[in-house]
C-alpha cells in the first residue's frame, strides 16, 4: 500500500444511541484519515466518544450513518462474519484492563488469535516467540496474569495485539491502569513499535 492511499479512511461518520424516549449522538460528522505508519491520539475527556470511535474503527461497533474504509475495504458493505474476518487480519487491540485469560499461561494468551486463524503449531510458536522478544516478555513466557505486575501483563496483550501481524494497533487508555513507572514503560513500547513501522491508534484522556 502506497503512503497516499490511506489504512483507514472515515468520512462524515455518525452514531446515535437510541433508546425509546431519547437519542444520543456520541459521533457527529467525524472525518478521520490514518495512514500506514502513523501514531494517533484521539483525545479528550470521558464520555467525549472516544471508545465509541475506536469500537467503529475496530469493528467491534457499526456507525450509524458515514463511511468506512480500512485498506481499501468499505466497511458497510460487509456482513457480521466478514467484519469478523477483517478485524481478525486488519487490527489488534490493547485495552485498559489487559482481558488477558487468567488460566492460560503468557504464551498461550499470546498464541489464542494465531489458534482461531488456523495457523499451524510450528508458525504459532516462532510468531509468539518473536512477539514475547520485542516486548521483553519471553523471560514470563510459562507465568501466569496474576503473577504478573500491571505493566508486564499490558506488555503481554501488546504481544497478544501483534501477533497476527496486524495492519493497526488500536490502544484503548493503555495505560489507565497503570502506575506511572509501568504506563512510562507501555508508552515507550508503543513509541518503539511505531519506530519499526507499526501504525497505531490510540485513545486517551491523559495528555
Amino acid at each position: 500500500m502506497s503512503h497516499n492511499t490511506p489504512l483507514i479512511d472515515i468520512r462524515q461518520l455518525n452514531k446515535v444511541y437510541q433508546t425509546a424516549d431519547s437519542q444520543t449522538q456520541a459521533l457527529k460528522n467525524v472525518d478521520l484519515t490514518i495512514f500506514k505508519g502513523d501514531y494517533v491520539s484521539i483525545q479528550g475527556p470521558s464520555g467525549g466518544g472516544k471508545s465509541t470511535l475506536l469500537s467503529i474503527i475496530g469493528l467491534l461497533d457499526t456507525a450509524t450513518s458515514g463511511d468506512y474504509q480500512i485498506s481499501n475495504v468499505a466497511i458497510n458493505k460487509l456482513n457480521q462474519s466478514q467484519m469478523a474476518k477483517v478485524r481478525n487480519k486488519e487490527i489488534g487491540f490493547i485495552f485498559q484492563d489487559f482481558n488477558l485469560i487468567g488460566d492460560m499461561t503468557v504464551r498461550q494468551n499470546v498464541e489464542l488469535p494465531l489458534i482461531y486463524r488456523g495457523v499451524d503449531k510450528a508458525t504459532r510458536q516462532a510468531k509468539v516467540e518473536e512477539v514475547l522478544r520485542r516486548v521483553n516478555m519471553i523471560q514470563r513466557c510459562e507465568h501466569k496474569p496474576n503473577q504478573l505486575s500491571g505493566g508486564q501483563q499490558q506488555r503481554v496483550a501488546v504481544a497478544r495485539a501483534l501477533v497476527g501481524t496486524p495492519s493497526l494497533l488500536l490502544a484503548d487508555e493503555p495505560t489507565g491502569n497503570l502506575d506511572s513507572k509501568n504506563g512510562d514503560s507501555v508508552m515507550q513500547l508503543l513509541q518503539e513499535l511505531n519506530e519499526q513501522g507499526v501504525t497505531i491508534c490510540m485513545v486517551t484522556h491523559d495528555s
